[in-house]
């Protein structure tokens, strides 16, 4: 029996892990930021489909008004914003804290000048006449562009938080070497680039729409 048995077992040893055993071996809290990640884009992909019904129902035709030219620059500091994170990881590996805390430091500025340049393109919506009050498809550019900057500050806190613990270890070099051979510290980092990254996606995504569309 015993020799069955481990006979079995060398025959499913030479198999490739099935999906669910993939899933099983995924940390929690990497687990739930997907679940969170399927979440945001079920919300989002609704959001646009009611945004798209308006604005063909409503009959206005396309290019009536401008879209907002802080919408593109701020298209493109998110984009520097995802390169300068995911500089990250290297500078993780190479043991360098000091650069580590600049990198996530000027990630983190990035997406505050992507935060006002957001807040400057709803005032340039205003003065075209469209307000959040009053044309429904109006409406809908205010909502996903200020719900895209909240899940944004969302990360952006996750960010601040690192950036702090790493300036810190920066300062003791016992403390550099624990904040380096840390996986939780390391598993933060993979964590923040994925959302980040998926944030950005996101973005552009939505900005393709709105150019087209708007």
């Amino acid at each position: 029996m015993n020799s069955d048995k481990e006979r079995k077992d060398k025959v499913g040893a030479g198999r490739p892990p099935s999906a669910f055993a993939r899933i099983e071996r995924v940390p929690p809290l990497l687990m739930l930021l997907y679940l969170a990640m399927v979440g945001i884009t079920v919300l989002f992909v609704i959001l646009v489909a009611a945004y798209i019904q308006t604005r063909t129902l409503s009959g206005m035709p396309t290019g009536a008004h401008p879209l907002p030219r802080y919408f593109s620059l701020s298209t493109i500091v998110l984009l520097i914003s995802s390169y300068t994170l995911s500089q990250a990881q290297r500078i993780y590996r190479s043991d360098d804290i000091r650069n580590l805390s600049r990198c996530l430091g000027a990630t983190l500025l990035l997406g505050s000048i992507f935060s006002g340049l957001q807040v400057l393109g709803w005032r340039e919506l205003m003065n075209q006449g469209i307000f959040f009050v009053g044309e429904a498809s109006g409406t809908y550019i205010y909502l996903i562009s200020a719900l895209h900057v909240a899940h944004l500050l969302g990360g952006m806190l996750l960010l601040l938080a690192l950036m702090l613990r790493s300036m810190h270890a920066s300062r003791d070099a016992v403390r550099s070497l624990v904040f380096i051979r840390d996986p939780y510290r390391h598993r933060q980092l993979r964590m923040l680039n994925i959302y980040w990254h998926f944030i950005d996606a996101l973005w552009v995504a939505l900005f393709a729409i709105f150019l087209f569309l708007y």
